[in-house]
Order: structure tokens, then sequence, then C-alpha cells
């Protein structure tokens, strides 16, 4: 009855629709309205059919009133969903929901006259009950009174003064308790507000007040509840700290580790802090590749992530190989700062913590009872920090040291041997500037990351060298030696592969960066740059690489009016520089001469340099610039890689060697089919080719085709790098194949290249183009030399030195033998020995006028000439190529006079005089037609001459002095001009001590 009523009292009297109306949303979703109740009722329907469909309902619906009925039949949808079974299945749950709500119906329409009958039973017990309760209370409220007039009313006074003290000390505790008992909820609110050293205050100070109540039984189980709750905020913390690792945010750092500090786990905390970090980086890679991989199989297959991360990384693609590296770095990059914030935070806060010691921070006293004195404290403090900072400094390389391991099973995990030179070159700088990180990370020179980069740039370059040698080879054999026009001003910075000079100080610096920070006094770091965002591995676009190169020049010229400009009347001073107006300087002394130069002499001058068109701009081939192109893609590979640096020189050399190798191949070898007849005459074709002079005239006049330096230069690059064999033969068990796949076949010159017509002076136009453009490359490498130099490995740096002093340096001296040719077939010095030959010498009287020879050779210089003149035309002939090629031809005709006077079998005095006179009239019409001073070769004709008349004994220390002429030319001395005027014996004499200096030399 007692329970009745007091379930009435907190209820109160309901009708049953009230009650009803109370019922939660979902009850009173599920209680039909009377009307639908009868309704249900009316139907007829079979009781047993009823109770099976009940039956059939699933026992998870009667489990609890938390169930969520919705939730569970929608995770029971099947994948493949059909509208027709749905439908059938929402019929059946229909029926069910009707039979469940026609059952109840019943039992409420049933039960209902009793629920009312009892209700008002039980309305009237309780009025009965409440008199019944005012009466009590009055009559215990007189007895009360009549007690107290009694003896127990003092008593009663100190007996209840005890207990309400009593009571009131139960109730303090009772109400600390109560506190501890709800101290899990704000707990839990302190930790989802990530205030870890709340929580960890507040549950240390309840571990305190627990141990005070331990008299109590309830408050052993509290105790336990609590050190599993500090135990869990230890747990929470530990994730917290697993957070600072990719993403590092000082106020929660901080947090964290007071909270640590609370705990008196500093040291701890560190520890769990650096495998955090462990595994941090291994989380961060194997999630960035295994999205890629995933990305790029196209399929849902889970089979690649229970690989191991080195297998892995051989599943990407070529074409997402740098977006997935670039990733991988940044991924690095955030745990890296990360690592760097932290220990700035340390730093700073042991600054702090020596300055003004923190309690809060410092030491453990104040949360944990205290074990020592404040010294000892303080002394814990100090030990702390020094284990920490000990700590963090061995982590920097310990976890660069993870990250070189990581990004090398990448690097090594493709073979990038096929990459293009564009996509290696990113590879490159990005592997670069993960090296620039760590060396700014912890001072580490990544050796790891070098080792693995080098490999794969060994690989990638001995192909692609390997290919631009052979692309160099075809360019070589199919290029028709054109001019390519270029502006004047061009220069190699201009080309788009040396850009990267302008930028080689950083590769994280942009150029105007670099230009202001040169001023000052120390260069930003990464860390400095990036610390409150943005990334140092973001793929920048340079605009000016979209820009197109603007070196070539409009059909030649820069402009029409340079155009116009070039072709104006060649006689007019305007355009003559002032110097020149002035009195002639020596180019060599600087002197002036006492006479002035005439006007015809500064014409003449003009005309030396045979520029009479393209303006002075730079002479070179489409595969001259091909070759700086690759020069410039070769330095920006070892710019960005200094280890391989000697390699990628070795092959820039190499790069020089062929263009040097093909030049003097295609245009010095003095190996052209010549006719052995005579000159044609002037009406037959000028593709003829004319007989050439003798080359051991060449030799023996100490000219020299080639110089020994030179000479030894292509021979060691016919060794090392020509392929001399056949493609189809087999150099032999002594030659490794290795060494023959690093050497490329002998180039051969191309068809369209004519090198046998006279009319074009034997192809001069393209060796001036070929010998001029391998010069300006020549003077394109000097201009790299320092570059180069300060990219060489310090032990390597003689080998740089030789290149230059034995290679480079000798391209201009290949002027010599290539122009050579065209001095010795462009005039017709055996003609000029017939016409010699057929001279009398031994004429009795003076002669005034000059013998024919002379005037035939002289039409053969001025054909010359002319023919210059045309060739430059097509391509501007520098002073340097006029001046070679008029001293070979000056050269060769003195000497080929010399060898016409050395065949005279008879000669008188008048006869040498006519020598003398023949030859001074060749010099006064030669100095009209060439600006060259000295006349080559003057004195060794006029010395020659002269020596006709010395006697026997100035003979004999003639033969000894003049070693420059031949055997045959200083035997002719002795025989013509001493032989009618000493004896046998003497003759005999002067011919054995020219024999005994020819010997030396068979």
């Amino acid at each position: 009855m007692q329970k009745i009523k007091s379930l009435m009292a907190r209820q109160g009297l309901k009708s049953p629709q009230e009650s009803m109306a109370d019922m939660s949303p979902v009850e009173n979703f599920r209680i039909p309205s009377k009307e639908e109740l009868r309704e249900m009722r009316e139907q007829p329907i079979d009781p047993q059919a009823e109770q099976e469909i009940i039956d059939s309902i699933e026992e998870v619906y009667f489990s609890s009133d938390s169930f969520d009925m919705v939730q569970h039949e929608l995770e029971k949808l099947p994948s493949d969903l059909n509208l027709q079974e749905i439908e059938d299945y929402r019929d059946k749950l229909k029926r069910q929901q009707g039979a469940v709500s026609k059952k109840v119906a019943d039992l409420i329409l049933e039960k209902q006259p009793s629920y009312v009958k009892e209700l008002e039973r039980v309305t009237s017990l309780q009025t009965n009950l409440q008199l019944a309760a005012v009466i009590c209370t009055n009559a215990r409220r007189q007895l009360s009174f009549s007690k107290e007039g009694f003896t127990e009313a003092s008593l009663g006074l100190l007996a209840n003064q005890r207990r309400r003290t009593l009571l009131t000390g139960l109730l303090k505790s009772l109400r600390t308790i109560k506190t501890l008992q709800r101290t899990d909820v704000r707990l839990s609110e302190m930790l989802e507000e990530e205030d870890y050293p709340g929580a960890i205050q507040l549950c240390l100070e309840c571990q305190k007040a627990a141990s005070t109540f331990k008299h109590y039984s309830c408050i052993s189980e509290l105790n336990s509840k609590l050190q599993d709750t500090l135990e869990q905020i230890e747990e929470q913390l530990d994730v917290a700290l697993s957070k600072t690792c990719k993403h590092f945010d000082i106020s929660h750092y901080t947090k964290v580790q007071l909270a640590y500090t609370l705990l008196g786990k500093t040291q701890t905390a560190m520890d769990q802090l650096h495998m955090h970090f462990t595994q941090a980086i291994h989380n961060t890679v194997f999630q960035v590749v295994l999205g890629y991989v995933e990305l790029c199989a196209g399929n849902a297959d889970t089979k690649f992530q229970k690989m191991q991360y080195r297998d892995l990384c051989t599943h990407i693609t070529n074409d997402s190989y740098i977006p997935c590296l670039t990733d991988l770095c940044k991924a690095l990059w955030e745990v890296m700062l990360s690592y760097h914030r932290t220990m700035q935070w340390h730093e700073v806060h042991d600054k702090e913590e020596a300055a003004t010691p923190d309690p809060g921070l410092g030491c453990t006293d104040t949360c944990l009872p205290a074990e020592g004195s404040s010294e000892d404290g303080s002394d814990e403090a100090v030990v702390g920090r020094t284990y920490v900072k000990r700590k963090l400094d061995h982590g920097l390389t310990r976890i660069w040291q993870d990250v070189q391991l990581k990004v090398k099973a990448y690097l090594l995990g493709t073979d990038m041997s096929n990459f293009k030179y564009d996509d290696f070159i990113v590879v490159l700088d990005v592997i670069s500037r993960l090296m620039q990180v760590g060396e700014e990370f912890c001072g580490s020179r990544s050796e790891v990351l070098q080792e693995s980069i080098k490999r794969q740039s060994v690989n990638y370059f001995k192909n692609y060298h390997r290919t631009r040698l052979e692309e160099l080879r075809m360019f070589l054999e199919n290029e028709t030696w054109e001019l390519c026009p270029v502006k004047s001003n061009f220069s190699i910075a201009q080309l788009h592969e040396f850009k990267f000079m302008g930028q080689c100080r950083s590769p994280s610096v942009s150029p105007s960066r670099q230009a202001s920070s040169s001023t000052s006094p120390a260069v930003e770091s990464l860390f400095e740059q990036f610390l409150q965002g943005g990334n140092p591995f973001e793929m920048q676009i340079d605009n000016n690489e979209e820009e197109a190169e603007d070196v070539l020049a409009s059909n030649g010229y820069e402009s029409d009016e340079l155009e116009k400009n070039v072709y104006q009347d060649y006689d007019s001073d305007s355009d003559v520089p002032d110097e020149l107006k002035q009195d002639y300087v020596d180019e060599q002394t600087g002197d002036l001469p006492v006479k002035s130069v005439s006007r015809e002499t500064l014409r003449g001058q003009k005309r030396s340099d045979y520029n009479l068109n393209k303006a002075n701009a730079p002479i070179l081939t489409n595969t001259t610039l091909n070759v700086i192109r690759l020069v410039g893609k070769y330095m920006q590979m070892m710019s960005i890689l200094q280890p391989i640096a000697f390699d990628v020189i070795h092959c820039v050399s190499q790069l020089f060697d062929y263009y040097l190798y093909a030049v003097y191949t295609f245009f010095g070898r003095n190996d052209m089919p010549v006719s052995s007849q005579s000159a044609p005459p002037q009406g037959k074709e000028l593709g003829a080719v004319r007989q050439t002079t003798p080359a051991y005239w060449y030799e023996s006049s100490g000219m020299g085709l080639i110089s020994s330096r030179l000479r030894t230069t292509l021979n060691r690059i016919q060794e090392s790098l020509i392929d001399m064999e056949p493609s189809g033969e087999s150099m032999g068990p002594h030659v490794p194949p290795e060494e023959r796949r690093e050497k490329v076949p002998s180039p051969h010159l191309s068809q369209m290249v004519v090198l046998t017509s006279s009319g074009t002076l034997y192809g001069l136009a393209q060796r001036v183009v070929a010998t001029e453009s391998l010069v300006f490359l020549a003077e394109q490498f000097d201009f790299l030399q320092s570059h180069l130099d300060a990219m060489m490995p310090l032990a390597k740096k003689p080998f740089l030195q030789q290149f230059y002093s034995q290679t480079v340096s000798t391209a201009s001296e290949l002027r010599k033998p290539i122009y050579w040719i065209v001095a010795a077939r462009a005039i017709d010095y055996e003609q000029m020995l017939l016409l010699m030959a057929g001279v009398k010498w031994d004429i009795r009287e003076i002669m005034s006028q000059h013998n024919v020879y002379v005037d035939v050779l002289l039409k053969e210089f001025e054909q010359f000439n002319k023919r210059l003149g045309e060739v430059s035309g097509q391509v501007r002939i520098p002073l340097p190529v006029s001046n070679v090629l008029w001293e070979h031809c000056i050269r060769l005709a003195n000497r080929t006079l010399v060898e016409g006077y050395a065949n005279v079998k008879k000669c008188s005095n008048e006869g040498r005089a006519l020598m003398q006179l023949d030859f001074q009239q060749f010099l006064t019409k030669l100095e009209r037609l060439t600006d060259l001073r000295p006349i080559p070769d003057k004195e060794f004709v006029e010395t020659y001459i002269k020596a006709y008349y010395l006697t026997e004994n100035d003979m004999e220390q003639f033969i000894k002095n003049h070693r420059e002429y031949s055997m045959k030319q200083l035997a002719n001395l002795v025989n013509v001009c001493l032989g009618s005027h000493i004896n046998k014996k003497a003759r005999q004499k002067l011919l054995a001590a020219i024999d005994d200096i020819d010997r030396p030399k068979r």
C-alpha cells in the first residue's frame, strides 16, 4: 500500500487519457487512438495467425527502450537493392506492427475498467490516509510537548548537540565523497577540452582526498576508479603528444608538457615523443605512396596495404613519380618542421625556467608529495632539462636518418634511366632541396641521399649522355654547315638552359630575393622562411621559362635597317670608325707611323675583314647551338647534384672533343682526291679539282699541318672516344663491351657538303662556318670555366685544367690545317713551277722586265681575292681567318718560288738579278691585294737568292745556320752557284755537310 501511495504522490492522479499523453513520443506513436483501437478490434482476424505474426518479430525489438529500430532495419538492407523485395519486406513489417498494435489495444481495452475502478479505490484510500496522518501528527505533537516537560529535556539537549556535531562532520564527508563521485564527469569534460594539466591536477587532488577518507568502504572503489582514470588520461595524453609530430601547435604542446610535468614523467614523455616521430615518418610516407599506388592501379585491391614500404615504392609509375615525390617531401617537411618547432619551444622554456623557475613546470613538488628539499627539486629539474636537450639533439640525426632511408627506398624503387631530362632535373631539384633541409635541420651532409641519388644519376646520365652523343653524331652527319643566324649580341645566358646560373646560390631562394639578400649579413634558412606556413617543396613555375627565346635574327639580320646599312656604298666614310680615320696604328706595337695612310689603304683595311653581311654576329651552326644547350643542361645537373660533378664535366668535355674531332675529320684532313693534271683552262668548268701542292713542301717548310699539342689531343680523342671498328665487327677479346659501348663511331661528312669545287674555294664557306663555330664554342667554354671550376671537386680540378689547356685552347689551331687545304688548292703552284722551269737564267745582260710567271702568279692571287669576296657574301670571314688564308697562300707561293729557283741548272749573276726583280715585282703587286704585314717568308726567298753570291767559306756557314731549306735546295746552291769557281774536293765537302744535316731527318 505504501508503494502505491508513493507512486501516486510522484505522478499525481491522472486520467488514463492524461497518462497516455505523458508518454514519450515513441510510446505515444505506438499506442493508437480509441477509434483505431475500436477499428482494430472490429477487424476480424484469426488469433492464432495474430500470435504467429507476433512470434515472428525479432527478439532485438524487445531488448531495450533505447533500441533504434530504423537504424537496425537500414543496416539489414542488402548491397544490391531490389524494389519488390523491399516492398514485400515493408508489408511484412506493417503486418507485424499491426498485430502488435492490435494486441496492445486489446490489452488496454480489456484492463481499462479494472484500471479505473482500482484508481478510484486508491484515491479514496489516499484521502483516508491523509486524514489518519493528520490525526497521528497532532497526537505525536501533544505527546512531545508533554515529554519535554520532564527530565528528558536536558539530557536530550546534550545528546542532540553531540549528534549534531557528528552529523555535521558526516555531512561534510558525504559532500566530499559526493564531489569525488562526480569527478569523472568533470574529468571527461576537461579531456574533451584538452585541458590535460587541469584534469591531472584534479585527479591528483581527488586521490589525495580519497586517501583521507579511506576508512569508508566506498572510497576503496573510488580510489581504484581514480587510478584507472589517471591511466586513461595518460593514454589520451600520449595520443595528444603524437598529434604534435605532424602539426605542431604551441598552446597544445604547452598543455601536454605541463601535464607530463605534473605527472613527473618529462623524460618518459621525451622518449615517447621520439617514438611517435619515428612512427609518424613511417605512417606518413606509407600513406602517401599507398595513395598514389592505389590511384594508379585504378582498383580497390587491398593487397597494396599489406606490402612493405620498399616493395610498395616499386609500384609507382613514371607519370606519378614526381608528384608522389613532391608530396612525400612535403609530408616529411611537416614532420621535421614540427620537430624543429619542438626544439625551439624547449629552448625558449629552458631559458625562462633558468631565469625564473616556475614551480608549475620546473618541479613536481607542488603536485606530488615532496621527497626532498627544494634544492633537490631544483637539481632534479636541471637534470631533467639536460636529459631533454640531449635527447632532442640526438633525435635530430635519428629522425633525419629515418627520412633519408625512406626517401632512399623511394628513389631506388624506380628505374629513372628513361626519364625525360626536365623530369629528372625536377627530381634532382627536389632531392637537392631536401638535402638542404637536412643540412639546416641537423648539419648533415646527407650521405645516404647523396649516394642513392648518385647511383640513379650516374645510371641516368650514362644513358642520357650516350643518347646525346648519338644525336650529336646524327646532327654532325646531317649538318650542311650553313650559318645559323643569331643576333650580334647573342650570349649563352639568353638560353633557357643557362637560366639556372643566376639562381644557383640556393634553389629555394628566388633571384629577386638573392639580390636583396646579398646585401644582408645572413641568409634566412628554410625553417625561418616557412615557420608560419608554406612549404619549400611547392612546385613553382618560372614565368620566364614560358617566354620564347629571342636569340635568332630575322633572315640573318636584326632589322631591315641593319640589312640596308650593310649593303651601303662601301666607299663611304660614314661607317669608318674614328680610329681608322686617324693615322694608321700598328696593331702589335700601337705606334703611329710617320706617314699617314691613304684612303685606299683604309678601304683595304676594311676589306681585310670580309664582313660584308650579317654584321658581326657570331658564326655558329644549329649543331653548335645544340651542343651549347647540352652543356647548359649538363651544368644544371651538376649544380643540383655535386657528387657526380666530375662525371658530368667529363661528359661535357666529350661533347667538345667529339665536335672538335668531327670538324677536323671533315675539313682538316688532306685526303681529298686530286687530279694529276695541270690547271684547266679558263673555259673549263670551275668544279674541276686542281693539282695540289706536294705535301713534302708543306712539311719541309716548318709550318706543320698540326701542332704537336693538337696532334696529341686528336690522338687522345680517337683512342678514348671514337669507335674506329665497323659496327658489325668485333673489337677482339681484349676490349670489354662496356668500353666499346662508351665510344661513338667516327662521324661522316654529309653528302650535301661539296669540298671539291674550285668555284666555292673548295667549300670555304662551310669550312669557315665549321671552324669558327668551333672557335665560338671554345670561347663559350672559356666563359664557363669559372662556373665549371666552382663545381669541380678539389681532387679532380687538374682534369679540368688539363682539358682547357690541351683541348679547348687548341680549337683556334685547327684554322691552319683546315684553311691550308684551301690555300694549297686555290692557287696553281704546279703551273708556276712549270713556267719557272722554262725561264733562262744564264743570261748575260741585266733585264728590266720581269718574267711572265710573276704575272700568272699575281693573277692567281687576284682570282683568289675575288673568290674570297664572293664567299664573304655567303658568310662573314673574320680577320683572323682571312689572315690565315693569305698567310698560307703567300707562304706556299714563296716556298714554290724557292723550289723553282732550286730547280735551276745554270744561272749567271744577271740571272740572279732577274730573280730579285721578279720577286720584288711580286711583292709590290701583292701588297696591294692584302693588308697582311709583314709578308710571310719574305726573308726565306730573299735569303735564298742572296746565297748565290756567297763564297765557299760563307756557304759552309750558311748550310749550318739555315736548316729550313731542303737538301735539294742547298745542294743546288753548291752545284750551280759555286760549282764554277771551286774545285771538286771543296764541292764534295759542302755536299757532305749537307748530307750530315739531312741524315738525322731520315
